[in-house]
């Protein structure tokens, strides 16, 4: 049973907020974000509260004889659905981690396996921009160093757009993959893998960096296999010297790639400040869905068998060619259901 009296302190809240904001009262911009973020728990609570009342008007007329009839009928299908809306008013009521309605920074590394894993590496950047394309997403490539061979050695990705973080943040982690590679003469199935970590991006008031803490480095810029060499000095390496965190950046503008490498910077020290808070609030984070555990194997890409299994709750689809090609939506819903089961599990025990 969902408590009515906290469903009152969250509608008494939003309603002053309401009031708050139309007399032009306090901080807009702060009221402007609680109201946007109370509004559908909100909506949740009147949905909830207006069958409860459906139900008691219903039950009342069983004791009126021209009325009872009507509300046996009307009963049974107002009762059945309020395990729904009670769920779905639970949900709504989780925690929401502040981070989950902006942009993420991409990162994809090649693990063990040698070209093979940089190719992996490759294909999962694809199937990542494949995703971002189908959500609506801008995806921006903002550093990549390429292999002879077509892999990726490294890439650095902005993924911009309304809850990209919400849905993302559950790909950080090691993925691994088996099939044979094109390098492979004898058909020998080999396992490889390579590595995703998704950072939320970080915006001014959630990480501030003391100039006096960077190093900035301009140098020549070159493309892949050192073709289109750049002859000037635009390309921009960050050192942040209390963490040692290094960032570069080689597009054509320098001063584009000071704002690009800060903004890289800021995630990685946001994401860090993320991960320390949360270890110290619980001691097996590691071991719960979306932890970003950069060396958790969350995943394997079975290409013999057409198999996709996600390991953190044993999901396995014969789908392997779909999900190459960015349908990701099935896995990440049944990662974010199962993450909010925990939650509600935790909460409620």
């Amino acid at each position: 049973m969902v408590p009515l009296e906290k469903l009152a302190q969250i509608t008494e809240r939003f309603e002053y907020i309401e009031a708050a904001m139309a007399d032009g009262s306090g901080d807009i911009a702060a009221l402007g974000k609680e109201y946007s973020d109370l509004r559908p728990v909100v909506e949740e609570i009147a949905a909830y509260r207006q069958l409860l009342g459906d139900i008691s008007e219903a039950e009342a007329m069983l004791d009126d004889p021209e009325m009872a009839e009507l509300a046996q009928e009307e009963l049974p299908a107002l009762k059945e659905r309020q395990p729904g809306l009670e769920q779905s008013l639970r949900l709504a009521l989780l925690p929401k981690d502040a981070a989950d309605a902006g942009s993420a920074i991409l990162e994809i590394r090649p693990g063990t396996g040698g070209d093979e894993a940089s190719l992996f590496a490759g294909d999962l950047l694809r199937m990542y921009q494949r995703y971002a394309e189908t959500q609506g997403w801008r995806f921006e490539i903002i550093e990549e160093s390429s292999t002879e061979l077509g892999g990726i050695k490294e890439v650095v990705a902005n993924v911009a757009g309304s809850g990209v973080f919400a849905r993302m943040k559950y790909e950080s982690g090691v993925h691994r993959v088996q099939r044979v590679p094109t390098t492979e003469s004898g058909g020998r199935i080999h396992t490889s893998a390579a590595t995703v970590a998704v950072l939320p991006e970080a915006v001014d008031v959630d990480i501030q960096i003391d100039a006096q803490d960077i190093r900035i480095d301009t140098m020549r810029a070159s493309g892949a296999g050192g073709q289109h060499v750049n002859t000037t000095d635009s390309a921009v390496r960050i050192t942040h010297i209390p963490t040692g965190i290094v960032v570069t950046s080689s597009e054509k503008s320098q001063h584009r790639n000071r704002e690009i490498a800060m903004n890289v910077l800021k995630a990685r020290l946001y994401d860090a400040e993320r991960q320390r808070i949360d270890s110290e609030r619980s001691a097996d984070r590691a071991s719960q869905v979306g932890s970003g555990d950069r060396s958790e194997r969350i995943r394997t890409y079975n290409f013999p068998q057409g198999r996709m299994t996600d390991h953190r709750i044993n999901l396995t689809l014969y789908k392997l060619d779909q999900v190459m090609q960015g349908d990701l939506d099935e896995t990440i819903d049944a990662l974010i259901a199962d993450a909010q089961a925990t939650m509600l599990a935790e909460i409620e025990a």
